[in-house]
């Protein structure tokens, strides 16, 4: 059986019948893409991912921003916790969302340094996404039980190397930033350590205080309560210049120059956000770090604020990425 033909526009016009349509077809041509930008922003609530599980530093500074964001631009942010793999798995999830700013991820150094541990991961850290902006950052920290017969850097690269070798230093992983910090100042300066990983920070630190082994490199928040209680002792932070919460301590580049490492906390968005979009959260972000009780509660957690939006950002990130795929290739650190 022949289907019936469908009358023309034509014929559709002339009958006044198409008069009625075409205000129906002009709204569904219009609900392109370009028209779907523009509608009102957030459609549902955004989800801020974070690669890792609940209670550590980025899930702290996760939700505070979080919280922040929807009281002061009236955005509806929920936290997810999405962790595996040293924080592969939650953003490869983040990567895979659509890039329509309702799926965000609260990334850490991790980003750049997954690059070069895990070079099979099924995104990449740059291209893959949209830089929003810095959040906050911490520096590295090299401590000791207060047993080790030195108090800096400068003295434990003096002690005999038959000494030194014989050390243990705890990181919070094979592949971390503390264990990649730990290979960048041994290529630096020679000094050759007993690298001892350990399953997360919180171990490493406990049995450095124990006096289970001498040196612990762990991120300057982790290690604080301990500094301040004299059950460790910091010998150097890997920053440029000395921190103004530890004047003094010694930094890494006063006996190993290049030797600058932190964990930093930033928001990215999937490839392909809307421009205007991603302008307007970086906005909205960057008001919520201007914040007067954002910043106190920072300087508790020993955060310091690093509001660095966009192209700044993307730089910054970029230059992370080949600085620990360099370390990787010079030291032969064992990748994931």
């Amino acid at each position: 059986m022949t289907p019936p033909r469908l009358p023309s526009r034509r014929r559709l016009l002339e009958s006044g019948v198409g008069a009625a349509l075409l205000p129906i077809v002009g709204a569904a041509r219009a609900a392109t893409p370009a028209a779907a930008s523009a509608l009102p922003y957030p459609a549902q609530p955004v989800r801020l991912v974070v690669a890792y599980a609940a209670g550590g530093g980025a899930d702290f500074a996760a939700r505070l921003v979080a919280q922040k964001l929807q009281e002061t631009a009236g955005i509806p942010v929920v936290v997810e916790n999405r962790p595996g793999a040293a924080g592969v798995v939650g953003t490869e999830y983040v990567a895979r969302s659509p890039g329509d700013g309702h799926t965000l991820l609260f990334a850490d150094a991790g980003h750049g340094i997954n690059a070069a541990v895990y070079p099979t991961a099924r995104y990449h850290p740059v291209r893959d996404f949209t830089p929003l902006t810095l959040v906050a950052s911490s520096p590295q920290l090299l401590a000791a039980h207060p047993s080790v017969p030195a108090d800096s850097l400068g003295e434990l690269l003096a002690l005999p190397r038959a000494q030194t070798q014989a050390m243990g230093v705890g990181t919070t992983g094979q592949g971390s930033g503390p264990h990649l910090t730990y290979e960048l100042l041994r290529a630096r300066t020679g000094l050759r350590l007993i690298h001892v990983p350990y399953k997360g920070g919180g171990p490493a630190i406990n049995d450095a205080v124990g006096g289970q082994i001498p040196l612990v490199i762990n991120s300057m928040p982790a290690c604080m309560p301990h500094l301040q209680s004299g059950r460790l002792k910091p010998l150097a932070l890997a920053t440029a210049a000395r921190h103004p919460r530890l004047p003094e301590v010694q930094t890494f580049a006063e006996s190993a120059r290049g030797v600058v490492a932190m964990n930093w906390y930033g928001v990215l968005a999937p490839a392909h956000l809307p421009p205007a979009l991603a302008d307007r959260l970086t906005r909205d972000i960057g008001r919520v770090l201007e914040l007067p009780e954002v910043r106190e509660k920072f300087a508790a957690a020993f955060l310091d604020p690093m509001p660095q939006g966009g192209a700044a950002f993307a730089r910054f990130l970029e230059a992370e990425v080949r600085k620990w795929k360099d370390v990787v290739a010079q030291t032969g650190a064992v990748t994931g």
